[in-house]
C-alpha cells in the first residue's frame, strides 16, 4: 500500500514539475521583463531541488521498505 502512495506522490510532483515548465515556455515576451523571469527560473529550480530531494528520500525508503 505504501509503494501505490509513493507512486501516487510521484506522479503528483511530476505533473506539477511539468505545469510550471510550461507556465515558465508559454510566457508571453512583453511578460518576460529581465528580474521576473529570473526569479520565476530561480523559484522553479529551489522546486526542482525540494522535488529531487524528495523522490531519492521516497526511493531510499522504499529500498528500506524492500529489506525489512
Amino acid at each position: 500500500m505504501s509503494d501505490e502512495r509513493a507512486a501516487q506522490a510521484l506522479e503528483r510532483i511530476e505533473r506539477a514539475l511539468h505545469r510550471i515548465e510550461n507556465a515558465a515556455a508559454n510566457l508571453q515576451p512583453a511578460q518576460q521583463d529581465g528580474g521576473e523571469l529570473r526569479e520565476l527560473r530561480e523559484t522553479h529550480q529551489a522546486l526542482r531541488g525540494k522535488v529531487e530531494g524528495a523522490i531519492s528520500q521516497i526511493d531510499r525508503l522504499l529500498a528500506a521498505g524492500g529489506r525489512g
